[in-house]
């Protein structure tokens, strides 16, 4: 299949909704964007990588959400953004590369409120991936090697990070079915069911835009 849009991914730890992207990237010959969307922003911006490594997905409690926004409109030569906190300028360059990518062509791109950013395209496609609490342990153990209680204080805490960057940056709420166009269970279908699901949807999707 030959898309012309661009898929957000949207996951809960576990899920296997990197590997699911890059799988769906791999099957419609389009570019996968995950870490590689915060080497694009700090390349953009100028913001060494490893500050978007430190704040990649983090939540945050500092500054009000309304001002962050405002000075997006702005743009990056504001006095507001000199005295921004860092947090809120990693944001704005991420949420600025995602928007350089998508006009770049198709491709998929997973997390980072990449739906949101790009929430004016009418070609975007945004996807979220779940799984059973306990399919989740079990993947996560089994893949780092670990206990299964070590596994699941790592995914509740993961999802917990995610969901409040999530809500605290956008006008949504992570994970509610109305926040994307498809919600899949991975692992009632298994990662490569879930891939077609997507495909297929997909067709439908951009049959009606």
């Amino acid at each position: 299949m030959k898309t012309k849009s661009i898929i957000t991914i949207a996951r809960q730890y576990g899920s296997g909704g990197r590997a699911i992207g890059r799988k769906l990237a791999e099957r419609l010959e389009i570019p996968f964007y995950d870490k590689e969307l915060l080497e694009r922003a700090a390349n953009d911006s100028g913001i060494c990588k490893e500050l978007f490594e430190n704040h990649d997905e983090k939540p945050t409690n500092s500054f009000l959400y309304s001002l962050v926004m405002d000075t997006y409109s702005f743009g990056y030569n504001s006095a507001a953004f000199t005295d921004m906190p860092m947090n809120h300028k990693v944001f704005l360059a991420q949420f600025e590369a995602i928007k350089k990518l998508a006009t770049e062509g198709p491709c998929v791109m997973v997390g980072r409120c990449a739906d949101y950013a790009l929430a004016d395209f009418e070609n975007c496609f945004s996807v979220f991936i779940h799984s059973d609490l306990d399919i989740r342990i079990r993947r996560i153990a089994k893949e780092y090697d670990m206990k299964d209680n070590k596994a699941r204080d790592i995914i509740q805490k993961t999802d917990k990070s995610r969901s409040s960057y999530y809500n605290y940056y956008t006008n949504k709420r992570w994970g509610d079915a109305t926040s994307y166009n498809l919600c899949i269970d991975s692992g009632k279908m298994g990662f490569e069911k879930t891939v077609e699901c997507i495909i297929q949807a997909l067709k439908i999707f951009e049959a009606s835009v």
